[in-house]
């Protein structure tokens, strides 16, 4: 299977990608139209990981996409540790 790399936000000035810099500031004109605050580049990938996870529960393909060394690194950067913890703890009683 061949992957297809296309840029998320193409320059207008030829075939590469707008830098980081314009980027930022055009997720922040976004957000702010929005009403939407702390967006950043990273957000991107932190919103990407976390629905990926959520769609697909495969953690060891999120590692390699991620190149992180052990699964246990991803779950936490996209807080999924957190939220699966407390919605345990939400539904947890000793009275059943």
């Amino acid at each position: 299977m061949e992957l297809i790399h296309e840029f998320l936000f193409p320059s207008r000035k030829g075939k590469d990608p707008i830098t980081p810099t314009q980027a930022y500031r055009q997720l922040n004109k976004a957000a702010e139209f929005a009403g939407v605050n702390s967006v950043g580049n990273h957000t991107l990938r932190k919103t990407f990981d976390y629905w990926f996870y959520k769609a697909t529960k495969d953690i060891a393909m999120l590692q390699g996409i991620l190149n992180h060394s052990h699964p246990s690194i991803p779950l936490r950067y996209i807080g999924i540790t957190e939220e699966e913890t407390n919605n345990v703890l939400k539904r947890f009683s000793v009275f059943n």
